[in-house]
């Protein structure tokens, strides 16, 4: 799972079939049908094929996305959430996060050791104790279409905006988000529990908000843009 984590992030369009042949060159030898259930445990599922992290229910409403061709001009204009797979010592956890589209601030941040949709609705929460967005961007997986969370969206007058299925550039800023976490952070340390992890990843976006400059933003922190926001 370690090494399938790792090659994901490289080639988030591999597939259990190019998994299973990496992994065999890697020293693993290892049969499709297994490598197929460790990315559904993790979570995971090439772009082309179903939006990551889950799939949706038949029953779930889902949303148009509402972005194309959509200028991001202000903060609080468009939020995103999405999950991503953090390994540990021994085991993994699940981590969510609330990004500002135009500041790229991380509102809000959320671990949890199962894909129930609790973790995500909480970091929701949080991230509406310093704002509300125009628009609320998600993919298709059950924790973003169940009907608590859509509740939770449209009860503060926020427009719900759903990925299309396997289009990974529709939520792009956080699949650049968890490259830039794994990469900087999580693939740099060995967390021994969750306890570890939990406080490693809480300096580690203390400082992507507050000093980690960025290209896009003329390599000034995100607090210094989201901020202004608040004022």
């Amino acid at each position: 799972m370690k090494l399938i984590d790792e090659e994901f992030t490289r080639h988030p369009f591999y597939g259990s079939r190019r998994m299973r042949i990496y992994l065999k060159g890697c020293g693993q030898p290892i049969c499709r049908d297994k490598v197929r259930a460790l990315m559904r445990i993790m979570g995971i599922e090439a772009i082309y094929a179903e939006p990551k992290l889950s799939t949706k229910q038949d029953d779930h409403i889902i949303y148009p996305y509402l972005l194309r061709n959509t200028k991001i001009e202000q903060c609080d204009q468009v939020w995103s959430s999405d999950i991503t797979y953090i390994r540990m010592r021994h085991g993994f956890l699940y981590l969510t996060a609330v990004i500002d589209w135009f500041s790229r601030y991380i509102v809000a941040w959320r671990l949890s050791n199962s894909l129930e949709g609790d973790f995500c609705r909480e970091a929701v929460r949080d991230a509406l104790k310093l704002g509300r967005p125009g628009i609320f961007n998600v993919d298709q997986g059950v924790q973003f279409t169940c009907k608590e969370f859509v509740e939770l969206i449209k009860g503060h007058n926020i427009r719900l905006s759903m990925d299309g299925k396997g289009r990974y550039l529709d939520n792009i800023l956080a699949e650049r988000l968890w490259r830039t976490v794994k990469y900087e952070e999580v693939y740099l340390n060995d967390y021994r529990d969750g306890l570890e992890a939990h406080e490693r990843l809480g300096k580690y976006f203390a400082f992507y908000n507050n000093d980690r400059p960025h290209q896009s933003l003329g390599y000034v922190p995100p607090l210094k843009i989201y901020s202004r926001g608040l004022l």
